[in-house]
């Protein structure tokens, strides 16, 4: 039997936790797209260190655990035209929702925010769309 689904439940502890550290740490909400767009647009004055250090870890922590972890199949594609467009638009809806997955399916909906669920519900019903369009429509994945 596969164990593959052990990861998913590793990884979402270990954002739910960074989650909680960095809400009690700063007192703010853990939103990837917030944190890039504060840095961004500049608006990340005060803060900009601690959102520096935190995508540090962010881009870090991969590479540094890679050796000890390399043959996990992730399943990406290696068609990179699909990751660059997937991210572009990952980015635009984070700008259309005000937000993205961890700060609103993460940090939104343990705060039993209504923004935060409706978002949640509106990105994974866009996700799963993408993935009927895409993989099983138009076969590009």
């Amino acid at each position: 039997m596969e164990q593959d689904w052990i990861w998913g439940l590793i990884g979402g502890l270990l954002i739910g936790t960074g989650g909680a550290v960095y809400l009690l740490a700063n007192g703010r909400i853990m939103g990837a797209s917030g944190i890039i767009g504060g840095l961004v647009d500049g608006t990340a004055r005060d803060t900009k260190w601690e959102k520096l250090a935190f995508l540090a870890g962010v881009f870090l922590l991969p590479i540094i655990i890679f050796p000890v972890y390399s043959d996990i199949d992730t399943h990406v594609t290696d068609n990179w035209a699909v990751l660059i467009a997937g991210g572009l638009l990952v980015g635009i809806g984070t700008r259309f929702a005000n937000g993205c997955t961890s700060g609103h399916g993460v940090c939104g909906m343990s705060r039993l925010s209504l923004r935060g669920f409706v978002a949640t519900v509106a990105y994974i019903m866009a996700g799963g769309i993408g993935v009927i369009l895409f993989r099983h429509l138009l076969g590009v994945i």
